[in-house]
């Protein structure tokens, strides 16, 4: 299940800029992947939470995205999370290059929540799912534990701006199973082609959309993509919610699958993913990528 940053799926050719980040991060990748597992993710994590984040105003977005919808938290918290939030978002990133060996830390996790049967119920039906999670925790843990468990479970993804760091992200996210569906005319031909064949499709669905609908999140104005609930509305595919939830020790998940979204108007049932995913993140701001321009429009 991902989603990254939107782009053309042709354009020019990569800038210096694009190539620099792009060998950096593999030089990053190529030390953590030398270092066994339970070492790797935190090494990553610390690397690029102590020195990428500050580089690339990650911490200085963190702030500002708390100052916006939480004006409340003491600056210590406030400190606490702008460290806490690429630390996470580094750990998923040495995960997803790890492969099989996250695949194998993940697929024996019991499914959590009142959607668990749902989601088998659909299974043994043939009734096709929209898995809707967002950008928390490990977004890529439930398709990777359920692909390694036998369900059917594709991903539906927009290529990144730096083509460079998209086509070895390609890669990696497919070695956690597929089939993956680009954002293209192509990919979504054969993304409703299996939806209609009874598979389940992961959207990640938490940034801003330019052309989304305005729809509450933290209590603001927040553009948010529709699609997730057209699709269902549109196939008669059950409205998943669906988190992998990291656990204290940094290295452990937990798989939370919530009761489908009852059907509705598309507005009505995207605000209730904004819901789900507004209460997980009240409970575990660490783990949310307060880095997003989320409420770009408001800003």
């Amino acid at each position: 299940m991902i989603e990254a940053a939107e782009t053309a799926e042709t354009g020019p050719a990569p800038s210096v800029t694009d190539r620099l980040s792009n060998a950096a991060f593999r030089a990053l990748m190529a030390l953590a992947l030398a270092l066994p597992y339970r070492w790797r993710v935190p090494m990553t994590g610390w690397v690029v939470s102590r020195l990428l984040a500050p580089v690339l105003g990650y911490r200085r977005r963190v702030r500002e995205n708390l100052a916006l919808v939480r004006p409340d938290l003491p600056a210590h918290e406030v400190a606490r999370l702008s460290r806490a939030v690429p630390d996470n978002l580094g750990r998923t990133l040495a995960e997803i290059y790890s492969g099989q060996e996250f695949i194998d830390r993940v697929k024996g996790i019991v499914l959590e929540g009142p959607g668990a049967a749902a989601l088998e119920d659909a299974r043994a039906a043939g009734r096709p799912v929209i898995l809707a999670t967002g950008h928390f925790g490990n977004y890529d843990v439930a398709r990777a534990a359920l692909i390694a468990r036998g369900y059917r479970v594709g991903g539906l993804y927009k290529p990144m701006k730096n083509r460079l760091f998209d086509a070895h992200y390609v890669q990696a996210i497919s070695r956690l199973g597929t089939p993956l569906f680009s954002r293209s005319k192509r990919g979504l031909t054969q993304m409703v082609r299996f939806l209609k064949s009874g598979g389940m499709l992961g959207i990640v669905s938490d940034q801003h959309v330019g052309h989304g609908a305005d729809l509450r999140f933290f209590g603001l104005a927040a553009q948010t993509a529709l699609s997730a609930a057209e699709l269902a509305l549109k196939y008669d595919a059950l409205l998943v919610p669906i988190y992998g939830i990291r656990q204290p020790d940094g290295l452990g998940f937990k798989i939370l699958v919530e009761a489908p979204v009852p059907t509705g108007r598309a507005e009505v049932m995207t605000q209730a993913l904004n819901d789900s995913l507004e209460a997980l993140v009240r409970t575990h701001m660490d783990q949310w990528f307060w880095v997003h321009r989320r409420w770009k429009k408001r800003r």
